[in-house]
């Protein structure tokens, strides 16, 4: 299947990963629907960063995933959906296990029914490294035991399973697609990496939670031709497939590369509140990446320190947005 000429369902289009998605989708001629969150203000998220010649060519749907019939009518006529509308938030989660819960899995499962009925002809699950729990061994491959350690996890490990049941129960043409950990412009503050990045611009120390962890960073540039390509592949459909790196960075080092970067010597305080509960922090997450290798060619081409750099280059631009002084939950 080719992606050009579709019409295309992202939702969560106005997060991180899904504004960067709808960019790259725009430009490789599919004709895109991005459904956000609605607000009052009518804020579209990190879409209002796109040029005006991308926003121009979008039809932007503010609704909200847990409404079954709002999400009928979002998934009415397309033909592909990128499914990316979630919280996110492991924090939050611990807040609000509620709020992510029926967002989450309840808006998955309206996704998934709307998508039944209206034919779509693939559906693309966003998964997160975050269901394998602290690595039983490394790197971790798809057949890696789920353990999922956060409120968060468990919303997505169940939303995964409701997926899978859809593609298994009624033959809908899922593809799950699983990164680790993504980093690049218009990240929040929520983010390890320019949560650092933004203290460090600003003053000379970090505010930070755990060290020891461990995570998988891949830019968000080779992160978004891995989900066309995986959704192009007709190999991928039932399939959990990883998108990672393979290289694994404590916390702790990447604080350092980032100081190097800033050229400056960042000293570091751990806060009790920025720490996740013991048994609920994921202590190491390395990808095997191999499965996606094998069936669409992926391997991520830039290197940690230039994506690093083209991080902080835009955090630098748009500091102002950037809440330093405050535990971005």
């Amino acid at each position: 299947m080719k992606l050009q000429g579709k019409k295309v369902l992202v939702t969560g289009a106005g997060g991180f990963v899904g504004s960067h998605l709808v960019e790259a989708l725009v430009k490789y001629g599919s004709f895109v629907k991005a459904f956000v969150h609605y607000n009052s203000r009518n804020d579209w998220g990190f879409l209002e960063d796109l040029k005006k010649d991308i926003l121009n060519e979008l039809e932007i749907f503010s609704g909200d995933l847990r409404d079954s019939d709002c999400v009928r009518k979002v998934v009415k006529g397309q033909q592909v959906i990128f499914h990316l509308g979630a919280l996110i938030g492991i924090p939050y989660s611990y807040i609000n296990p509620s709020d992510v819960v029926e967002t989450n899995v309840k808006g998955t499962l309206n996704l998934l029914l709307a998508s039944l009925d209206y034919n779509i002809e693939r559906f693309v699950h966003t998964s997160t490294s975050e269901v394998y729990g602290t690595a039983q061994y490394t790197p971790i491959d798809e057949n890696h035991p789920l353990n999922p350690q956060s409120p968060y996890a468990v919303s997505k490990a169940s939303a995964d399973f409701l997926a899978k049941s859809f593609f298994l129960t009624y033959s809908l043409p899922v593809a799950i697609i699983r990164p680790f950990n993504l980093y690049g412009p218009r990240q929040s503050a929520r983010s390890v990496i320019p949560n650092i990045v933004a203290q460090g611009l600003i003053k000379d120390q970090i505010k930070i939670g755990s060290l020891s962890p461990t995570r998988d960073f891949t830019y968000i540039e080779d992160a978004i031709k891995g989900f066309i390509d995986f959704a192009e592949c007709e190999k991928t459909l039932g399939e959990v497939v990883n998108l990672g790196s393979g290289n694994e960075t404590s916390i702790e080092k990447l604080i350092k590369i980032i100081g190097e970067l800033l050229d400056k010597k960042l000293k570091i305080f751990e806060e009790k509140e920025r720490k996740r509960p013991q048994k609920s922090e994921v202590q190491r997450l390395v990808s095997n990446s191999e499965k996606a290798k094998k069936l669409f060619g992926w391997s991520p081409e830039i290197r940690f320190n230039e994506g690093l750099t083209l991080t902080i280059n835009w955090i630098k631009k748009n500091l102002n947005r950037y809440k330093t002084e405050i535990y971005n939950v």
